[in-house]
């Protein structure tokens, strides 16, 4: 999961590229990078750390230009401790492109191979991102054989990238002196969208709020297998590249990731979480009586409108009881166990009032890995709740995701292989009730009826692009982000600290 943008403008794109990332740095919190163009030279800076940290005036003074793109970063693949992994990418030929993406290659392995022995193209990095710019550098190479470049060589460069590449990918990638280029796997697992405002921008973005909050209209979802040719005037060339395109977006999205002000296919992220909500009651009333539970809390964030429409529905109080320190990051997707562990106290602080002498039933949108829910539960118990009950909006993960979310490996997942039972005496509380996975399903393809389905491979261990085996589980996991933290990054090629 990533947060990526992309503008075509007639002024200059670095303080809009800015202000769009800021909006997506919920994607993304390990690094950030933009690129400009101007007179068809590329204008880069990427470095470890948040938006705010990366951007300098003096880095932001340095990328001049009226189109570009930017990206924050959320590893999944490679080494998350390496600046040099950091996007965009950039290939010299032809004509020159930089590419941001978001999502995981599933056959980035087999690619790899095949890019140095049949396509002669050389991989600097560990990154699947790295890889799929050089497919896309290849087919686009193949199309044109040293011709001028149209909109139609770019859809056969694609066409042919859909049959090479595997696995998700929302694309953003500008070409020197042409323009930026957008495009989605056939099953539009990651999201992109499309806007523009009066002044003739066109921004193409993961999340709907990145376009709204910069002043731009929401135009439309780019689908699933589309590719998106804006050139340097704002014209905008597009056309269907896939054969057999289907909407099967990552339900996750829906549950934890984007943002709930985001409208993503057609679908208020909002409302879902609100749907959600009103399943989950249901599964409470079957295990927990309403008048045994004396207050409903959120664990924030996403699960707020969720425990809000749960406690509606059961007619019970609903409270803020913990209050989140919004200057430490997401604990979901901080690199590796031992910081996610260390930081969930100095993230979310009790109000005590709200707990002592009470049994209270603490909402959350997911639990992953388990760390977290025992740390709060313990939190609840020690500011004097008499009882704790947790429910979750979603089912049990108990499945890898391979599609870019950092749960690649089952022995991390604290439902995989474990009853009901077994994770509440993990976690600690007196009662745990779970979302149904097809009731999440319906609570969310309710409010767009164009959808196919979805990925929701990690809690029902269906993978949509069906090529996954229990090899490629292990191997992805094994490629995942790298290192420990507090090592030292020893590649050669390592770039300096910027300072973050």
């Amino acid at each position: 999961m990533c947060g990526i943008v992309g503008v075509v403008s007639n002024a200059p794109v670095n303080q809009l590229i800015y202000d769009t990332l800021l909006l997506l740095q919920h994607r993304g919190q390990d690094a950030a990078g933009i690129v400009t163009q101007q007179e068809r030279k590329f204008f880069m800076h990427k470095a470890k750390g948040m938006v705010r940290d990366v951007f300098r005036t003096r880095d932001m003074r340095s990328l001049p230009g009226n189109c570009g793109l930017g990206q924050v970063r959320y590893p999944t693949a490679g080494n998350a401790f390496s600046e040099e992994e950091a996007q965009p990418f950039y290939v010299n030929a032809p004509f020159g492109i930089v590419l941001v993406h978001n999502g995981n290659l599933t056959n980035a392995h087999a690619l790899k191979s095949e890019l140095f022995l049949t396509d002669h193209r050389h991989i600097n990095t560990e990154s699947d991102s790295e890889v799929l710019l050089n497919v896309l550098a290849h087919e686009v190479e193949r199309t044109t054989r040293g011709a001028d470049l149209q909109p139609q060589d770019l859809f056969n460069a694609v066409r042919q990238v859909h049959k090479r590449v595997k696995g998700s990918y929302a694309v953003i990638a500008l070409i020197a002196g042409h323009g930026v280029l957008a495009f989605r796997d056939p099953f539009g697992i990651r999201p992109l969208c499309m806007g523009r405002n009066d002044e003739g921008n066109v921004v193409v973005a993961s999340e709907s709020v990145a376009l709204e909050g910069t002043g731009h209209h929401f135009d439309r979802n780019i689908n699933p297998g589309e590719a998106v040719f804006i050139d340097l005037q704002g014209k905008v060339h597009a056309e269907q590249c896939a054969e057999s395109p289907s909407l099967n977006p990552c339900i996750f999205e829906f549950v934890y990731l984007a943002r709930p002000d985001s409208v993503m296919d057609g679908i208020s992220v909002y409302q879902a979480r609100l749907n959600l909500g009103e399943t989950l009651a249901k599964r409470v009333v079957s295990t927990v009586p309403p008048n045994e539970i004396d207050v409903v809390i959120p664990i924030p964030e996403s699960s707020r409108p969720s425990a809000a429409q749960l406690a509606q529905l059961l007619g019970l109080p609903y409270r803020e009881g913990f209050v989140k320190n919004r200057y430490v990051g997401r604990t979901f997707i901080m690199p590796g166990q031992a910081v996610r562990k260390k930081s969930v106290r100095q993230k979310l602080n009790v109000i005590a009032s709200e707990f002592k002498g009470r049994n209270v039933l603490l909402v959350d949108d997911s639990i992953v890995r388990g760390t977290t829910s025992r740390e709060i539960v313990q939190m609840a118990r020690d500011a004097g709740a008499r009882k704790v009950y947790m429910a979750s909006a979603a089912p049990p993960v108990r499945f890898p995701n391979v599609y870019g979310i950092d749960m690649p490996t089952p022995n991390e997942l604290v439902a995989h292989n474990r009853t009901v039972e077994e994770i509440r005496e993990i976690i600690g509380c007196d009662a745990l009730i779970y979302q149904d996975v097809e009731a999440m399903k319906k609570a969310v393809a309710s409010l767009n009826k164009d959808l196919a389905g979805f990925d929701a491979s990690c809690f029902d261990g269906v993978y949509v692009t069906g090529d996954i085996t229990a090899a490629d589980i292990t191997r992805l996991g094994a490629s995942r982000v790298g290192g420990e933290e507090g090592m030292e990054d020893n590649s050669r090629l390592a770039l300096p600290n910027h300072g973050n």
